[in-house]
C-alpha cells in the first residue's frame, strides 16, 4: 500500500474516510463522475481507504417508502437502466480512479444482473483491481420489492493496503447478530458499513433514524474490535423534486440526513463529523495496534468465545440458480 506507514509490529497505519454525499439521482455516469471527485479529494487528504454509502450508484430507491407500488412503477425502468453491471466500462472508470489516486474504494451500488437488481458493494484496491463484490443477504422490508438476495458467499473479508483485513455490510445487516459474528470470526480489522440517508419518517420511526443506526455501527466496532467506516448518503433538493409529487411525500422524506461516522475498535467516535446537509468526508487515522489492545480484552470469536455452549453454523456456498447435470449424473456413461 503506497503511502501506508507501519508500526513496529509491521502492521499498517493508514488514513481512512467515510463518504457523506448525495448521488446524482438515477444518473449512473454522473454519479460515478461525482464519486471520482470524492476519490480525488480523499487522495489529496492522504486517505488510503474510502467507503461510499449504500446504493450510491445510481441512488437508493426512496420511492418504495413513499407511496403505492403503482406510484413506484414510474421509476422501475429508469432504475434498471441506470444500475451498474460488473465488468462494464462504468466499473472500469471506478477502477481507473482508484488506481490513479492510489485509494482503496468500497463502493455501494445497485447491481444489475440479467433481469434482477441487488444491493451490492465492491472493493477496489489501490492498484485498481476488484478484490471483492458482495450482495446484501436480505433486503429490508419494502426493499424486497426491488432487490434480490445475496448468499453465504457474500460474507467475506479480504486483504487490502498491505494486509488490512477489510469487510463490508449494508444497512440493517448490522442488526443481524449471526451475520456480524460470521464477519468477526474472519478476523475483520476494518469494516465498511454502508447506509442510506437517515431522513425518512423523521420523528415517527426511531429505528430508521441516526441515533439507532449509528449505535449499530458503534456497537459493531466495539463487539468486533475493529474500525468501522459508517458512510451515509444525503438527500438533495433535486432528489426531493424527483421523488415527491405531493406535500404528503415531502413530509415523509427530508433533505439532508447525512450522519457519516467513524468508530475505533473500542467504540470511540473518530474524526470530525459534518452537518447533516453537508457533503464531504469524515476522516480518521487507523492504527491496527489499537485492535490488538481491544481484542486483548474481548475477542468475540477467540478467547472470549464459548464454542462448547454456542456456535454458529455458516454456509458460504454460492446459491446457484441453475446447476447443469453432467453425463454421469444423468446416468449416461
Amino acid at each position: 500500500c503506497i503511502g501506508c506507514e507501519t508500526t513496529t509490529t509491521t502492521m499498517p497505519t493508514l488514513k481512512i474516510a467515510a463518504v457523506q454525499a448525495a448521488p446524482v439521482f438515477l444518473d449512473r455516469e454522473a454519479t460515478i463522475t461525482k464519486a471520482i471527485g470524492l476519490i480525488d479529494d480523499a487522495a489529496k487528504q492522504g486517505v488510503k481507504v474510502l467507503a461510499f454509502p449504500e446504493c450510491f450508484v445510481p441512488g437508493y430507491p426512496w420511492w418504495i417508502w413513499l407511496g403505492s407500488p403503482a406510484y413506484g412503477m414510474a421509476f422501475v425502468a429508469k432504475y434498471h437502466a441506470e444500475a451498474l453491471e460488473l465488468g462494464s466500462p462504468s466499473v472500469k472508470r471506478l477502477q481507473d480512479a482508484a488506481r490513479e489516486h492510489g485509494v482503496c474504494v468500497v463502493m455501494g451500488f445497485t447491481e444489475r444482473k440479467l433481469g434482477s437488481l441487488y444491493m451490492a458493494q465492491m472493493v477496489i484496491d489501490d492498484a485498481g483491481a476488484i478484490v471483492a463484490t458482495r450482495r446484501k443477504l436480505k433486503p429490508t422490508h419494502v426493499e424486497r420489492s426491488v432487490f434480490g438476495e445475496g448468499d453465504g458467499s457474500d460474507l467475506r473479508v479480504d486483504e487490502v493496503c498491505g494486509g488490512v483485513k477489510l469487510g463490508a455490510l449494508c444497512c440493517w445487516e448490522h442488526i443481524q447478530p449471526l451475520t456480524k459474528y460470521a464477519m468477526f470470526a474472519m478476523g475483520e480489522q476494518l469494516h465498511a458499513a454502508a447506509w442510506p440517508s437517515f431522513s425518512l419518517y423523521r420523528g415517527a420511526a426511531y429505528a430508521l433514524g441516526p441515533e439507532a443506526n449509528n449505535a449499530a455501527s458503534q456497537t459493531y466496532a466495539l463487539e468486533g474490535g475493529c474500525y468501522v467506516l459508517a458512510s451515509c448518503a444525503t438527500v438533495s433538493a433535486a432528489m426531493l423534486d424527483a421523488l415527491c409529487d405531493t406535500e404528503d411525500k415531502r413530509a415523509l422524506l427530508l433533505a439532508g440526513g447525512g450522519f457519516a461516522r467513524i468508530y475505533g475498535p473500542d467504540g470511540a467516535p473518530l474524526g470530525t463529523n459534518l452537518a447533516e446537509t453537508e457533503e464531504g468526508l469524515v476522516v480518521a487515522d487507523m492504527d491496527t495496534a489499537m485492535i490488538a489492545i481491544a481484542k486483548s480484552a474481548a475477542d468475540p470469536a477467540g478467547h472470549y468465545a464459548r464454542p462448547d455452549v454456542t456456535r454458529l453454523l455458516l454456509n458460504r456456498a454460492p446459491s446457484m440458480r441453475v446447476v447443469e447435470a453432467g453425463a454421469t449424473a444423468l446416468g449416461v456413461v
